[in-house]
């Protein structure tokens, strides 16, 4: 048992009032006697999250409502859909605060912040965690954020350009400064070596810069770096800069090939060893002490959906206005510009079978298209099992259903059914993230 490859778990939410499940606000289990915007939620959530022994809370973000469905944003607001969404990275100190070992990882866009303020912000967040911060790249993938920035959406192609740029401009800053640079002595007044303190002198196609950075090194150096390409030209940009990816599929198959393609593109490609970068996939569960209660539980939050809030979700994650077609066609026949890799999951839903757009909605709605774990603690341990040994998963990124109910059960009964079968750790092997990220 003790060569047996071990889970790593992550919470996946939002700084916001309903996550990943849409409708879940009006559950009747979701948030009894909480507040989403005030400390002591979030205290609460990451504290049942390091209780479990989860790697991090990974806060997902979006920078505006969704306004592809109806050329509007109108139902996006109505329905709750990932609305209202506080900045995420506000919660990282009193995440961090509320807790000794748990890592935070936040989702920032490349799209409208320069990539100095970027690292002033994370190294600052480092800094303030103990070392415990990951940052999730992403570039701005949908209509409305640029719309609310006001500016035109640039192609595809081209901003993977500009986050190779953004990237490069970002690591010398962040080793700009020497492990020893600061001196601080108190005699001669000298608190740090100025020749150990690079200036950082940039220009670039789409960015310049000239100065030091800001924000000495911090515990982790440079924080753990975080991606969800999909796409081809994705997943060369993951498997180039990132030390843990995050990935939805339906089913293990499709885990097996993303695993194989990626570790491929590490090997021949970037010349990294194929356990370099963690794949963790994305799963929702819903447990019970019996497999009917579970059951009961699932069929309560499919309830939760509202059928428009859910169309406008896959809108304004995938591109096209859907209230422009009939219900029953297949999306396998609409072009997609959005996001590709969540896209596949809703394709391969039914496996391979074609799948309607009211289908597609009510599916993503549950979850993006991750596989639903449904059934008692020893049920989902062996789903678990089998995707780390069949579907190449390093770990796992758990969907929030009601909250913070959802990760309290899977930390008292999934956990420590995982331990018993020696399939996760029993203590963190380290003070930061990129230690426990790395424990194997």
């Amino acid at each position: 048992m003790a060569n047996r490859k071990k889970a790593h778990l992550l919470g996946f939410v939002q700084h916001g009032v309903n996550s990943h499940a849409t409708g879940m606000w009006r559950h009747p289990k979701d948030k009894i006697n909480w507040d989403w915007t005030k400390p002591p939620y979030w205290q609460h959530m990451a504290q049942t999250m390091e209780r479990g022994l989860f790697d991090a809370m990974f806060i997902a973000d979006e920078l505006a409502p969704y306004n592809n469905w109806q050329n509007s944003s109108d139902a996006v607001v109505k329905y709750a859909v990932q609305c209202p969404v506080h900045e995420p990275s506000t919660i990282v100190p009193i995440i961090a605060a509320a807790t000794r070992n748990l890592g935070v990882g936040v989702t920032l866009s490349t799209a409208f912040e320069h990539p100095y303020s970027m690292v002033r912000r994370l190294s600052s967040l480092d800094h303030l965690s103990s070392g415990r911060v990951a940052w999730n790249i992403v570039s701005s993938y949908s209509k409305s954020e640029w719309d609310a920035y006001g500016a035109d959406m640039t192609a595809r192609s081209g901003r993977y350009e500009r986050m190779e740029e953004y990237m490069s401009l970002c690591y010398q800053l962040w080793d700009s400064w020497s492990p020893d640079a600061i001196v601080a002595d108190r005699a001669s007044g000298i608190y740090a070596d100025v020749s150990k303190v690079k200036e950082v002198n940039h220009e670039g196609e789409f960015f310049r810069s000239r100065g030091r950075s800001f924000v000495a090194p911090s515990p982790q150096g440079r924080p753990v770096l975080w991606q969800a390409g999909s796409s081809d030209r994705g997943r060369d940009f993951a498997a180039k800069h990132a030390e843990a990816i995050f990935a939805v599929h339906p089913n293990v198959e499709r885990m097996r090939q993303y695993s194989d393609d990626l570790d491929e593109r590490l090997v021949t490609r970037f010349g990294r060893p194929v356990d370099s970068v963690k794949k963790i996939y994305g799963v929702q569960t819903v447990v019970g002490l019996s497999r009917s209660e579970a059951q009961e539980k699932y069929e309560r939050i499919r309830e939760c959906i509202p059928l428009e809030g859910a169309l406008a979700w896959i809108s304004g994650h995938f591109g096209p206005d859907f209230s422009k077609y009939n219900l029953d066609d297949y999306v396998q026949n609409i072009e997609i510009p959005g996001i590709q890799g969540l896209f596949d999951s809703i394709i391969y839903a039914k496996g391979g079978a074609p799948v309607t757009i009211k289908e597609a909605a009510l599916i993503y709605a549950e979850g993006m298209g991750m596989p639903r774990l449904v059934g008692t603690a020893a049920d989902i341990a062996d789903q678990l099992e089998h995707f780390l040994d069949a579907g190449g998963a390093d770990g796992f990124m758990l969907a929030a259903t009601y909250t913070p109910g959802c990760f309290e059960e899977f930390a008292d009964l999934v956990v420590p059914e995982l331990q018993r079968r020696g399939r996760f750790r029993t203590q963190y092997a380290g003070p930061t993230l990129r230690e426990n990220l790395l424990q194997n």
